[in-house]
């Protein structure tokens, strides 16, 4: 050791010694506390305590570093990770005493594809952090160390909740995180308090960084991407997504958030704010390996009232009943489908599937009485279809002739064409209204079926899962558009809508290009929903026959030359009938359109 090392040893020591004797303060003792959240009531029953220790004096160089770098947070930095468990009906969290975070979440009602536990975040694919501005830099909650007392509390419902507070100790200074999980549900409160930190915090806010690489659940991976994304809520109470469908999508808000969510096919995490977040923003990238579903993250801003916070986090199945429960607008993490069919899945199918789950408990049955349930009321429309279509079939004869006389004319046909249905009490659309009535209905299911978690994992026939594609048998090559499995549901769906289609088109007398559109349209949705679930192709099969069945009964039932002869009386009976307001505005329409084409 040379004289410049020797000196600057002596020095330190001296620093060291100074201190100890002149700065340092003995910490006060502790008072042990639980926190509780709002909704509690004020008794608090503690079940297990844990008393936290004084800290020590810095008698290291080690201790004199950790002041250095972290300030008054430097004692905090000091101790040993252990794990700490809370668990109820629903939720196993997991927490460790180093950051006082939550480190793992299993849903216990739930497996994966593979019959492991469903755990919906793991510290080793998730990285959680609530960050402090402080007088030393950006200080993470997940470098101190915390003390856990675990205790219970009565709820405002009068049920118990478990209460597990992490106190991480300096002097006078505390930093406690009290975490309150019900007895059952899927919904863990947390509160957060920063006690004597005085001017060694910069600012009012916490930022909360989450960065999650979403785990597989289920063994569709590429279906599991396109219904996973980040979505958000506004305290203004507008709802916004990142896309679905693009590679890398991110989005800055601006304004007070309510919550942000991490939403997967049928489970989603997320952080809900009792008040709301300052500001935020979210990212979300689509890995190219399949270690990951996607690699989403959120950076919001939490604000600090008195030195204090509270917020909770939920994890839970993606269903639409319980979501509505949870906070206004969170039941848009389940998409139901665009504007003017949503409303037949969120008020029609979701409460009727609900109902007949009571009863039943093969989703196959229930699937097939949806069906007959909405055929059934339908019914009436499904019956002026049919009575529309055999109008038009049964006045083929007059249009032909039409035809054949002002066919070089189209101008001309189409007016004579107008002028005999007015004649006749015949609609060219009241075969064709009826049927686009029930169109929402269909396109409903279309939403419905892939995102239903009712169905995930349940078994129907052939089909061991109805919430994916149900494949006989898997190709040894890739047909493009189509796959390279053979979905048979959706074979039979096929089979029965060229069915349908041959009945539909003898029964309208269809002929011409629309009479081939008819066959192409059910190849087209035999490739579209090859690898759909088997639940949507189940329920169009079902339907198909059906409808097939309706419009064979109905046909028994009708008699076409009664329908003739209501025609051929209303023909008699308004001979002299003055055309109405519309028919006369449509033929002036359209001679003024044949007389500007002459032109």
């Amino acid at each position: 050791m040379d004289k410049n090392q020797a000196t600057g040893l002596i020095l330190f020591a001296a620093v060291l010694l100074v201190y100890s004797i002149f700065f340092a303060k003995v910490p006060e003792p502790i008072v042990e506390e639980v926190v509780t959240t709002e909704q509690q009531v004020a008794t608090v029953e503690e079940t297990a305590t844990l008393e936290v220790a004084p800290i020590a004096q810095p008698d290291s160089i080690q201790d004199m570093l950790a002041i250095q770098q972290f300030g008054i947070f430097g004692p905090m930095t000091k101790g040993t990770a252990e794990t700490v468990i809370m668990e109820n009906e629903h939720l196993i969290v997991e927490f460790t005493t180093q950051g006082a975070e939550i480190a793992k979440v299993t849903l216990k009602e739930f497996k994966t594809w593979d019959q492991r536990p469903l755990v919906i975040l793991d510290e080793e694919s998730s990285d959680l952090s609530f960050n402090l501005e402080t007088d030393k830099g950006t200080i993470s909650l997940n470098q101190l160390f915390f003390s856990p007392i675990a205790a219970t509390s009565q709820l405002e419902d009068g049920t118990q909740a478990q209460v597990m507070t992490f106190i991480a100790q300096s002097g006078s200074a505390q930093i406690v995180r009290t975490y309150t999980l019900p007895a059952s549900g899927y919904v863990l409160e947390k509160n957060l308090e920063l006690k004597g930190l005085g001017s060694a915090l910069r600012n009012n806010e916490v930022q909360i960084l989450w960065d999650d690489r979403l785990i597989r659940q289920e063994a569709d991976i590429e279906e599991s991407r396109r219904k996973t994304n980040v979505n958000f809520f506004t305290a203004a109470g507008s709802h916004d997504y990142l896309s679905l469908t693009s590679e890398r999508a991110e989005d800055s808000i601006e304004e007070p958030l309510k919550w942000v969510s991490f939403s997967q096919r049928f489970f989603t995490s997320a952080i809900i704010a009792d008040n709301a977040f300052t500001r935020g923003s979210v990212l979300q990238v689509t890995p190219k390996d399949t270690l990951s579903i996607k690699n989403v993250k959120a950076d919001i801003l939490l604000p600090l009232a008195d030195g204090k916070a509270s917020m909770s986090y939920f994890f839970g199945p993606n269903n639409y009943n319980l979501l509505k429960t949870i906070t206004p607008g969170f039941e848009k993490n389940v998409d139901m489908g665009y504007f003017f069919v949503s409303w037949v899945n969120k008020y029609i199918i979701v409460n009727l599937f609900q109902f007949l789950e009571k009863y039943f408990s093969n989703y196959g049955v229930i699937i097939i009485l949806i069906v007959l349930i909405i055929k059934l009321v339908l019914f009436p429309l499904t019956y002026k279809s049919y009575v529309g279509m055999a109008k038009m079939r049964l006045i083929k004869p007059e249009i032909d002739e039409l035809k054949e006389k002002f066919g070089d004319d189209p101008a001309k046909m189409q007016q004579e064409q107008m002028k005999l249905f007015s004649q006749l009490g015949v609609s060219p659309i009241s075969g064709c209204l009826p049927m686009l009535l029930q169109m929402p209905f269909l396109f409903a299911m279309f939403f419905f079926f892939p995102n239903s978690i009712e169905l995930r994992q349940e078994s129907f026939l052939w089909a061991n899962d109805l919430s994916t594609y149900d494949a006989i048998f898997y190709l040894p090559f890739t047909i493009p558009f189509y796959g390279a499995h053979v979905s048979l549901f959706t074979i039979l769906m096929t089979i029965s809508q060229i069915a349908y289609t041959h009945f539909n088109n003898q029964l309208t007398a269809q002929t011409g290009p629309m009479k081939n559109i008819g066959y192409i349209m059910p190849v087209v949705f035999m490739f579209v929903l090859n690898s759909f679930p088997a639940a949507l192709s189940f329920y169009y099969f079902v339907s198909n026959m059906v409808t097939f069945g309706q419009q064979a009964l109905i046909k028994a039932f009708v008699d076409d030359k009664k329908i003739r002869q209501k025609i051929d009386d209303y023909s008699k009976n308004n001979v002299n009938k003055k055309k109405s307001k519309f028919q006369q505005r449509l033929e002036d329409a359209m001679k003024a359109a044949e007389a500007k084409k002459k032109k």
